[in-house]
């Protein structure tokens, strides 16, 4: 298993179950705990965005080594991937400004909504891992754009 995707999904999985917990926590009437919790969970996935972009940034990315008959649909969900993921960071960030500016009723329609974008964005994100490192070989390390393009 390769250190820094492994840890990086650790850190994206964290955040989705702390997610989870906060907003259990709001259900049951305790604003405290979900405040601190979904702070936790956007620490959580910043943590996996500085380890994600850093390692893009230094060593690059990895391209599909899985079956070349199946690398036109793994590019195809990977791309739905980034899209549903940076959806879910944009809309995580608008939903935590709210809530600590206390915009508390915009935040209560959003949040779910956040929520669950960013649920899907973490099991799509655990699927990549899965097909690039565990599943199938990794291919070769390269920049962002040739593995998720191919070539």
């Amino acid at each position: 298993m390769p250190l820094l995707p492994t840890i990086s999904t650790f850190f994206i999985v964290l955040s989705a179950i702390l997610v989870a917990f906060g907003w259990r926590f709001i259900i049951k009437g305790k604003p405290k705990k979900h405040k601190k919790t979904m702070i936790a969970a956007a620490i959580s996935a910043l943590i996996f965005f500085i380890i994600y972009v850093s390692r893009t940034a230094f060593i690059g990315n990895t391209s599909f080594g899985g079956p070349e008959d199946i690398e036109i649909y793994y590019t195809i969900f990977l791309i739905f991937h980034i899209i549903l993921a940076t959806t879910g960071a944009i809309f995580g960030v608008v939903t935590l400004t709210l809530a600590l500016k206390r915009k508390i009723r915009v935040h209560r329609k959003i949040g779910p909504v956040t929520s669950i974008i960013w649920f899907f964005s973490a099991i799509t994100g655990v699927m990549v891992y899965l097909l690039l490192y565990i599943i199938f070989e990794g291919g070769e390390t390269t920049s962002m754009l040739k593995a998720i393009l191919g070539g």
